[in-house]
């Protein structure tokens, strides 16, 4: 029986590989997704005859308490709430990690001191993956709408750090397990995920949300070594690296370390220092920019989170396809950090069923900006922001942009004339080539849409 158990550990660890690796394409997630789940049925039927378990009724119980909040969100929750949801299971995952690692610790049972190494920086790196991602959480659901500072703050974030990693060492180098320096350990490391968390601006929230998935990934892999599971180890391990990866494409894709994503006050203040830009914006009524991309025979939509809030990729997609239908060659520009987490907008034009082959990304796009006639924004901003290359002294400088800026007419769909998620002030909105189309994005889409038909 624990050849077959091992086996199938081995299989579900395979599945997990290929699914994920299906996931890195438009084409295939759907199918990566089902693949990674056949994987995590066939690791939790397989535990119900692994010889160390034996609280079955339990298992059952988590499991369908688990499995139906699942369904029941995953069916429930609107796609523009995403991010938040991504935040919370990935938390969960770090939380699960953690309570692996404190059963283990108060047991005692390790069969040698590096099995309990990993044990306690498994409990370490998912307690904070799993605080950390709340307070994501929190902040993008708009619970915490500004960040947190005070005064030597770092220097209290590394006090709270360093007295997690003393607990835990204190615990390494005891003779017995005492359950007050255990729960010591656990608050000092879910503090220090708050901690961690509090000051960041949502500006930042795509690289935060991948880099906590990464330390979830890392945490389930290393309890996967103390429990001796292959599928934990395989799994966790696949994650972790996948998160650390992603984490530091999107910091580059933002010119940005990500020391400097987590210690900086970047879309945090929102007061716009050194972003100063002279002119006015020039408004344009729905009905002259119908006009204006009817007649055009290129046009690049760039969709931010402005357009999730709108929930408008349905509206913004009828309006390309009868672009398209008018002989207009359309494209969608997808920055690499757009929107609330990797991926956002991929997702939302999947939603609304755009074709894959019309998405291009930052380096695909940008040289054909000089030949667009009309570049579409709605509600992208810091992405499309030109002081990104001009102005050494704007917050983002540095930060590689979609160069909408570069087309002959530029039309922004944005609420009203205040500056964007991160405060910093948009040089694109005054630009001589540039007209603002205010209102909600789905509702100025449509009337966008009423003004073509009638041409």
């Amino acid at each position: 029986m624990d050849n077959i158990i091992e086996v199938s550990y081995f299989v579900a660890a395979i599945l997990f590989i290929l699914g994920l690796k299906k996931m890195s394409s438009p084409v295939t997630a759907r199918s990566g997704i089902i693949w990674a789940g056949v994987g995590m049925l066939v690791a939790t039927l397989i535990t119900y005859f692994h010889p160390d378990v034996g609280n079955y009724l339990l298992m059952t119980v988590a499991i369908i308490i688990g499995g139906g909040a699942a369904l029941w969100s995953g069916k429930k929750v609107a796609i523009t709430d995403m991010p938040q949801m991504i935040a919370l299971y990935n938390g969960m995952g770090g939380g699960a990690a953690g309570a692996i690692a404190a059963v283990e610790l108060l047991k005692g049972e390790f069969d040698s001191q590096t099995f309990l190494i990993l044990a306690i920086l498994g409990a370490l790196i998912g307690s904070v993956s799993f605080s950390g991602s709340l307070i994501a959480f929190a902040k993008l659901q708009g619970w915490l709408r500004r960040p947190m500072r005070f005064p030597g703050q770092q220097l209290f974030n590394i006090a709270v750090f360093l007295a997690a990693v003393g607990f835990g060492v204190l615990l390494i180098i005891q003779g017995e397990f005492n359950g007050t320096i255990i729960l010591a350990f656990f608050l000092a490391a879910l503090a220090y995920g708050v901690l961690m968390a509090l000051p960041i601006g949502g500006a930042d929230m795509p690289v935060v949300i991948s880099l906590f998935n990464a330390l979830t990934g890392l945490a389930v892999a290393f309890e996967g070594f103390v429990l001796n599971n292959a599928a934990m180890i395989i799994a966790g391990t696949v994650v972790g690296s996948a998160g650390t990866l992603l984490t530091q494409l999107m910091a580059r894709a933002m010119n940005r370390s990500i020391g400097n994503v987590l210690f900086s006050s970047f879309g945090a203040s929102g007061d716009g220092d050194g972003d100063s830009v002279e002119g006015s914006m020039k408004p344009i009524d729905a009905a002259d920019a119908g006009i204006m991309m009817a007649y055009a025979e290129r046009v690049v939509i760039i969709p931010g989170y402005g357009m999730a809030v709108a929930q408008a990729q349905h509206k913004v997609w009828e309006l390309a396809a009868m672009l398209i239908k008018r002989g207009v060659d359309v494209k969608f520009a997808i920055h690499p950090v757009a929107g609330r987490m990797p991926g956002h907008m991929n997702v939302l034009l999947a939603e609304a069923n755009v074709p894959y082959d019309l998405l291009y990304d930052l380096d695909e796009i940008n040289a054909a900006f000089t030949q667009t006639d009309v570049s579409l924004v709605i509600g992208a901003n810091d992405v499309v922001n030109p002081s990104a290359r001009s102005n050494p002294d704007s917050p983002i400088y540095g930060m590689p942009i979609l160069n909408a800026d570069q087309s002959k007419n530029v039309i922004v769909i944005k609420r009203g004339q205040g500056k964007g998620f991160s405060g910093v002030e948009n040089a694109l909105f005054f630009g001589d080539n540039t007209r603002m189309l205010y209102g909600d994005g789905q509702a100025m889409v449509g009337e966008l849409i009423e003004a073509i038909k009638e041409l």
